[in-house]
């Protein structure tokens, strides 16, 4: 049965960050994104949300990318064509090279209003069958060890389930090693964002004798081969973030030994159809899978917890409550986390309404493409 799309809106919006966010890219202190809505015949509206960033540090698309191939192309792709199931979506999208941050938000609108018409939640739709999800926290760059040692104190009292640090050269292995000191049996892993090469390698070893979980994309954010042997002489499993676009990247990863996990990412691998795909592939090979976050606003969240409840995401994910990034949030009731524990909606879609409230708060633009 056809998916009677009817309208779809693009609504532009700035979000103020509840503390800047320092990586080794830079700082953000705002988030200016997309929120994608599919509208059918019969009123019903599913949501996705961009999530490039403003400037192309962590991948070469951008808020203002993410708009033009929306609109120039993909938008014209769905409303030239008929879709059955959302599948449809990133097949009829194969022609478009690369953009998966501007796929995956109009995917994930359609997603969304799929699992609706279905009165199913999303993540039933997707066959997730978790009823809740654990929750790990990405912390950035702090002005000091002191800081970040006070930071992780907070987040492990809360009961997170896993510490992300975001490490640069300078900024590493000794900041790694008091961590550990202080707290000897909290998961830690490290997220390097290709801040590294092989030059690096006696001192990445270092590492070994901390008891990481993992360490995230320590070399060139489009390598897979040196990755592979940086991780046969390192006994801490090596994960991989930006080098993983699609299905075929990974067979390639796993066939080179380029890592142990793998970091699912919706925006990065073009959707939620490829980052099933994705899971599938890993879940009969033996790889931990993990959602990682990109500073969502609740709809992107909402579509994170939705695929965490697949299987074969076996380790903490980044998808912390709304209320770590945000003030306000545009959906209610806004993520919650208890004890290291998000409860998994089983409302249809999503599973959360959107606050028109402060959707309307945050909109500084607004298109509308008729079918």
């Amino acid at each position: 049965m056809t998916i009677p799309i009817k309208q779809i809106k693009l609504r532009k919006l700035n979000m103020r960050l509840k503390d800047p966010f320092t990586t080794s890219f830079g700082t953000m202190e705002d988030k200016e994104f997309y929120i994608t809505e599919a509208i059918d015949t019969h009123g019903n509206s599913g949501f996705g949300e961009s999530v490039a960033f403003t400037s192309p540090w962590y991948s070469e698309e951008t808020v203002k990318t993410n708009l033009h191939v929306m609109e120039d192309f993909l938008i014209k792709i769905l409303q030239e064509n008929n879709i059955n199931h959302p599948d449809d979506v990133s097949k009829l999208f194969e022609p478009i090279k690369r953009n998966n941050m501007a796929k995956a938000a109009l995917e994930g609108a359609i997603w969304d209003l799929y699992a609706k018409g279905e009165n199913i939640s999303l993540a039933t739709a997707l066959g997730g069958e978790k009823k809740e999800i654990d929750v790990g926290i990405s912390i950035g760059i702090q002005p000091t060890v002191k800081d970040l040692l006070h930071t992780i104190g907070d987040y492990v009292h809360a009961g997170y389930k896993r510490i992300k640090i975001k490490i640069k050269p300078g900024w590493d292995v000794d900041v790694l090693r008091a961590v550990r000191e202080q707290f000897p049996d909290t998961p830690i892993m490290a997220d390097a964002n290709s801040a590294y090469t092989l030059a690096d390698i006696s001192h990445l070893q270092q590492l070994d004798d901390l008891n990481l979980t993992m360490i995230e994309q320590p070399l060139a954010h489009d390598d897979i081969v040196d990755h592979a042997k940086l991780q046969a002489v390192m006994a801490t499993p090596i994960c991989l973030d930006e080098s993983i676009h699609s299905l075929e990247d990974t067979k390639k990863a796993i066939q080179l030994g380029s890592c142990k996990i793998i970091n699912i990412k919706i925006g990065r691998v073009g959707g939620l159809t490829e980052a099933k795909r994705i899971h599938d592939y890993c879940l009969e090979n033996g790889i931990d899978v993990w959602c990682g976050g990109m500073l969502e606003a609740g709809v992107g969240r909402a579509h994170n917890i939705a695929l965490t409840t697949l299987s074969g995401f076996t380790l903490p994910g980044d998808t912390a409550g709304s209320a770590r990034y945000w003030e306000k949030d545009i959906i209610k009731p806004e993520v919650t986390v208890e004890n290291g524990l998000i409860t998994v909606p089983n409302k249809p879609g999503i599973g959360y309404e959107m606050d028109e409230d402060a959707l309307e708060a945050f909109t500084v633009s607004e298109k509308i493409f008729d079918f």
